[in-house]
């Protein structure tokens, strides 16, 4: 095969590439900005604060997670994820005395007139779907994070695939019109002797 010819066909070839990865890191760029505007959007119609800097319900060591957004609105996926494991999680277990919303229920089934059993149960099973809800938000948004590192990857492979195809061009410009590649032909190299 010419080499002339190959160097033009592996460069055509990468500037496909190049449009494949724009597209790409286009797509999941849109992917990145949708999912972030979302979860910003429905998390902050939901109006939930983390606790002042100095808050008695934030004192105990297991809330310390919480101080770093202490007072802000919680609006991201990171701040869901703190929210729902150091705040709700929290409270729950000091609520259930360290059972599950499950263990519970099931003592409630074989208690039934237990009023402040059933009371804690209810407390139990909303505390854990409020926490359910942000920890999606948390997956959600770091699904969103992702997208855009892989929509910057993609950007830079496109970037780095138009240099060499560009490159490619430009040395199948300069290389002679007998020249071949791949012909089965080999030189042997002998080595230099000192």
């Amino acid at each position: 095969m010419q080499r002339k010819s190959f160097d033009r066909m592996i460069s055509w070839i990468g500037l496909t590439l190049t449009v494949l990865l724009i597209v790409a890191g286009s797509l999941l760029t849109w992917a990145h900005n949708f999912v972030g505007d979302q979860v910003k959007t429905q998390l902050s119609q939901q109006q939930i604060f983390f606790p002042k800097a100095g808050d008695e319900s934030i004192a105990a060591p297991e809330y310390a997670e919480m101080k770093q957004y202490a007072g802000q609105q919680l609006t991201t996926g990171a701040q869901a994820q703190v929210y729902a494991d150091h705040f709700i999680a929290n409270h729950l277990k000091a609520i259930g005395g360290g059972k599950t919303y499950s263990q519970l229920s099931h003592e409630a089934q074989a208690a039934p007139d237990d009023a402040k059993l059933a009371g804690t149960v209810d407390t139990m099973f909303r505390g854990e779907t409020l926490r359910g809800l942000l920890l999606n938000a948390y997956a959600f948004g770091t699904m969103g994070t992702i997208a855009g590192i892989a929509a910057l990857a993609s950007f830079i492979g496109a970037g780095i695939v138009l240099l060499l195809s560009g490159l490619g061009l430009w040395h199948s410009s300069r290389v002679k019109e007998d020249q071949k590649v791949f012909d089965g032909h080999h030189e042997k190299v002998t080595p230099a002797t000192v």
